[in-house]
């Protein structure tokens, strides 16, 4: 089993940064390609940005892209997400996933291991 705890969602203004985390606990999470997804209230749950699990290969989705940036830690155990130019339509619970394959998949069905999310509001 893995568990997977996010943290560092908040408040921010528009044009703001900050960083998630996604720690992993009960097994490395090395052999798995990680993802990000996100909830807005009353939306389904999207994709965000994903990464192999050698972290070589990455992919996001077309309104992230070129403002977030996913990486990983495999000697921490530990995802990341650097979300930069922050809007307000990025506000969501963010969710961190994992699924033991080499390549990550797009669609959250697919993942076997959720954390629990964290709030990322950014106000106008």
């Amino acid at each position: 089993q893995v568990q997977l705890v996010e943290s560092g969602g908040g408040l921010v203004q528009a044009g703001g940064s900050l960083r998630l985390s996604c720690a992993a606990t009960g097994r490395t999470v090395s052999s798995y390609a990680l993802a990000w997804f996100r909830q807005a209230l009353g939306k389904e749950r999207e994709f965000v940005a994903a990464i192999s699990w050698s972290g070589g290969t990455t992919y996001y989705a077309d309104p992230v892209k070129g403002r977030f940036t996913i990486s990983r830690d495999n000697a921490k155990n530990t995802l990341y997400l650097q979300m930069n130019s922050l809007k307000p339509e990025d506000t969501a619970v963010y969710y961190c996933a994992a699924i033991r394959t080499q390549y990550f998949r797009l669609t959250s069905s697919e993942y076997e291991y959720w954390g629990q999310g964290t709030q990322v509001t950014v106000s106008a």
